[in-house]
């Protein structure tokens, strides 16, 4: 009786293990997108390619990782907006800065129902704020 009482509750924490486990590896996103010309993502240039960026959570505000291969290039606070449907293609938004800079500030994934907005003020508040609690 004792043994039976004590395998139900070693099969009932490693189910809700599992179960937790499986929830925080649904958390992680990763979209593939590819630039055409070199760009700045915070600070640091990414010559033009095929990319994945990865981030944990669901958001509004979260830390990018710009990955080519499995090696991290940069990272970056992004915003995660909701879009009203899945986006039609994949499309990567650069915006050019008065020096003539290439700054990589937006991506939206084909089939998502949301997109990115990176390096913004918001987001970077936010992450200084998460940064100091």
């Amino acid at each position: 009786m004792k043994s039976s009482l004590f395998f139900k509750i070693i099969f009932a924490t490693l189910t809700l293990a599992l179960a937790t486990g499986a929830f925080a590896a649904n958390d992680v996103h990763k979209s593939s997108f590819e630039i055409s010309a070199a760009a700045q993502v915070n600070g640091k240039q990414i010559p033009a390619g095929e990319y994945t960026a990865k981030w944990e959570g669901s958001g509004p505000t979260v830390q990018v990782s710009i990955m080519k291969g499995k090696n991290v290039v940069a990272t970056v606070p992004a915003q995660v907006v909701e879009l009203n449907a899945p986006a039609s293609d994949t499309h990567v938004e650069v915006k050019t800065s008065a020096n003539g800079e290439r700054e990589l500030v937006g991506l939206q994934f084909s089939g998502k129902k949301y997109s990115l907005e990176l390096g913004t003020e918001a987001a970077r508040a936010q992450t200084k704020t998460d940064s100091a609690n």
